[in-house]
C-alpha cells in the first residue's frame, strides 16, 4: 500500500480548491494551477484537507495514488509559497545577463548562449554568477533549471560550469607531473 497516498493534504486558508470530476484547480496568492487526474483515482475535500483514494485495488493504481498526492501537494505549496532554485556559474570569464525574457550565458563557448525564459518562470541574476529561478510549478521549475545547467555542466577537474547551489562536485586529481 502507498503510505504517501494515504496522507491527507492540508490546505492553507488562502488557497482555493476546485474539483470538477477528474480536474483539480488550485488557486492562491501566487497564481493558479490545474491538473487532470487519472480516472482510477478519486479526489475529495474533507475539513480543509484533500484526500486521494483508489477506485480499484490494483498495484498500478496504488502507485499512481502516491504520485498524484505528491503532485497535488506541490500544487498547493506552489500557489501558497512558490518554489525557488539557485544556480551558480563558476569559471574564469563566465558571466550571466538577463535582458527581457532572454537569459544570456557566456560560459566558454565562442558565442554567448541565448536561453528563452518559458512562460510561468521568473529568473533573476544576482551579480554575474548567480541565477535565481522561481515558479509556482515545481515540475516546470526543475525542468528549466536542469536545461540551464545542461548548457555547461560542471566538470570534475576545475569545477567550471553551471551547478546547483547545494550541489557538491566531486573533484578528480589532474595529471601527475613527468618524472
Amino acid at each position: 500500500m502507498s503510505r504517501i497516498g494515504k496522507q491527507p493534504i492540508p490546505v492553507p486558508g488562502d488557497v482555493k480548491i476546485d474539483i470538477k470530476g477528474q480536474m483539480i484547480s488550485v488557486s492562491g496568492s501566487k497564481g493558479k494551477l490545474e491538473r487532470e487526474v487519472l480516472p482510477e483515482l478519486e479526489i475529495s475535500m474533507k475539513d480543509q484537507e484533500i484526500v486521494v483514494e483508489n477506485r480499484d485495488n490494483s498495484k498500478r493504481t496504488n502507485a499512481f495514488r502516491g504520485m498524484t498526492r505528491s503532485l497535488i501537494n506541490n500544487m498547493v505549496v506552489g500557489v501558497h509559497e512558490g518554489f525557488k532554485k539557485v544556480l551558480i556559474v563558476e569559471g574564469v570569464g563566465y558571466k550571466v545577463n538577463m535582458s527581457g525574457k532572454t537569459l544570456t550565458l557566456n560560459v566558454g563557448f565562442s558565442n554567448p548562449v541565448e536561453f528563452p525564459v518559458p512562460e510561468g518562470i521568473q529568473i533573476n541574476v544576482d551579480g554575474s554568477n548567480k541565477i535565481v529561478v522561481e515558479s509556482i510549478d515545481k515540475e516546470l521549475l526543475g525542468l528549466t533549471a536542469a536545461k540551464i545547467r545542461g548548457i555547461r555542466k560542471p566538470e570534475p577537474y576545475k569545477g567550471k560550469g553551471i551547478r546547483y547551489e547545494d550541489e557538491h562536485i566531486v573533484r578528480k586529481v589532474g595529471k601527475a607531473g613527468a618524472a
